[in-house]
């Protein structure tokens, strides 16, 4: 038998954090539950999320709130979902609708049954296939399946992928439950902050630029190329790279890329900022190997004005990968008129996921930076991205015009999906 944790909480407190408002609750039982190194990662994360969310709800209710929309994200908080429609829809909540942000899907919240009692829920209405019954292992319960079934839309993040992919290929097991509930689902792509990457008014560069007026993007080049010693070639095409802390690319696949590059007769810029010692020790070898080449620069350690300076400078950044969300050198390369180039285990983008024809058609589910980076540089090399500059200068310079008009950032595409989600939850 499983006991019903008892929301007690003492000091409440309401701070303003960038902007936003913030609740702070403090609670009075249970509080070693949040007395950890670590936000995740415990074998009971199930009771400590739980928790949290019993108490944000009873705080709500005891508060007379009556918000239009509660936001959960990921399994932590889907329990929400339940919570809400089986205990606290008729406390005064009945003008409340649901959304959950669903980041991905590999990780769900699998449990035993009876633990729903923790947080007040009957584990006996809930263990249901249409319900909260994991679609495998059918002895548990689903958290995040929970938050599906139980929220009026869900916000699938996904940069690259549209929704028929998502559904079919990378749900881990949710695919049925996706499929039920296909009309909630939308599509968001992840942004960037463009506060501090705007090229329009970046204090760090010597000229600033937009889509409109790209003279000063040649201006930082040649700032780019004095600051570093390179040959200042107007024509010479500007190829950079930054090994961030997060970079896991091939380095001989790498080392490959950069001498291709040097026959091709390219500048490069190397940014290494990783702690990584197999690609520390790989750079340092191509470093010894390319001493005297005067096209090469490495740059071991990171300078917060030269990653913005080789953003604006160059005409092509190198990324690992266009899938992985925590990389925001594609999105940033495109806002700065900079081609980004994916080296990464993943290089195109169309090979990651089986193609398949028919899907395509199905062009209103993918994202806007979807589209811009399949008809811009989704399946590029940096071979023939050198090629097409070369050879097709003025089509180049449309291309790289058209994707740096787009909004990618927060506040762009991501910020529309929410605010559209919002729109339709509040009115149903």
């Amino acid at each position: 038998m499983v006991n019903y944790m008892e929301i007690k909480f003492g000091m409440v407190y309401d701070s303003v954090v960038y902007g936003i408002g913030v609740t702070l609750i403090e609670p009075l039982n249970y509080s070693s539950f949040f007395n950890r190194e670590m936000i995740y990662g415990y074998p009971d994360d199930f009771e400590r999320f739980s928790y949290f969310c019993r108490a944000s709800l009873d705080y709500i209710v005891k508060c007379g709130k009556q918000p239009d929309v509660l936001h959960l994200h990921n399994w932590e908080t889907a329990i929400v979902g339940p919570l809400f429609w089986d205990i606290f829809f008729n406390k005064g909540l009945g003008g409340t609708r649901i959304l959950l942000t669903c980041h991905d899907f590999n990780s769900q919240g699998i449990e035993q049954p009876n633990k729903l009692a923790l947080c007040g829920l009957d584990p006996s209405n809930l263990h249901q296939h249409d319900r909260l019954q994991d679609n495998t292992n059918t002895q548990f319960v689903n958290i995040l399946k929970g938050g599906v079934v139980y929220s009026n839309r869900v916000v699938i993040m996904s940069s690259i992928h549209p929704k028929h992919t998502i559904v079919r290929n990378l749900s881990h097991e949710l695919e049925p439950t996706l499929n039920v509930h296909r009309d909630k689902l939308v599509v968001a792509p992840y942004g960037f902050e463009k506060s501090t990457w705007d090229p329009s008014r970046d204090y760090f560069l010597p000229e600033n630029f937009n889509a409109e007026n790209m003279n000063g993007k040649a201006i930082c080049k040649v700032a780019l190329l004095q600051q570093l010693g390179l040959s200042e070639h107007s024509s010479s095409i500007l190829v950079g790279c930054n090994f961030s802390e997060g970079t896991d690319i091939d380095v001989k696949k790498m080392k490959d890329i950069v001498l291709n590059a040097k026959q091709k007769d390219v500048q490069l810029i190397l940014m290494n900022t990783s702690e990584k010692q197999v690609l520390n020790q790989a750079l340092e070898s191509l470093q010894k190997q390319l001493k005297d080449d005067d096209n090469i620069k490495f740059v071991g350690a990171y300078d917060e004005v030269l990653s913005h300076l080789i953003f604006a400078g160059s005409d092509i950044i190198l990324c690992r990968s266009f899938l992985d969300p925590s990389d925001e050198t594609p999105l940033k390369a495109l806002r700065y008129g900079t081609a980004p180039i994916a080296v990464g285990t993943h290089t195109h983008i169309n090979r990651v996921i089986p193609f398949d024809r028919n899907l395509m058609n199905h062009d209103q589910e993918a994202t806007k930076y979807s589209k811009i980076i399949n008809n811009t540089f989704g399946n590029m090399s940096l071979g023939l991205a050198i090629d097409e500059i070369r050879s097709n200068p003025s089509t180049w310079k449309r291309r790289i015009v058209e994707a740096m008009s787009h909004d990618l950032s927060w506040d762009g595409e991501c910020y529309e999906v929410h605010l559209a989600a919002y729109s339709a939850i509040k009115n149903m």
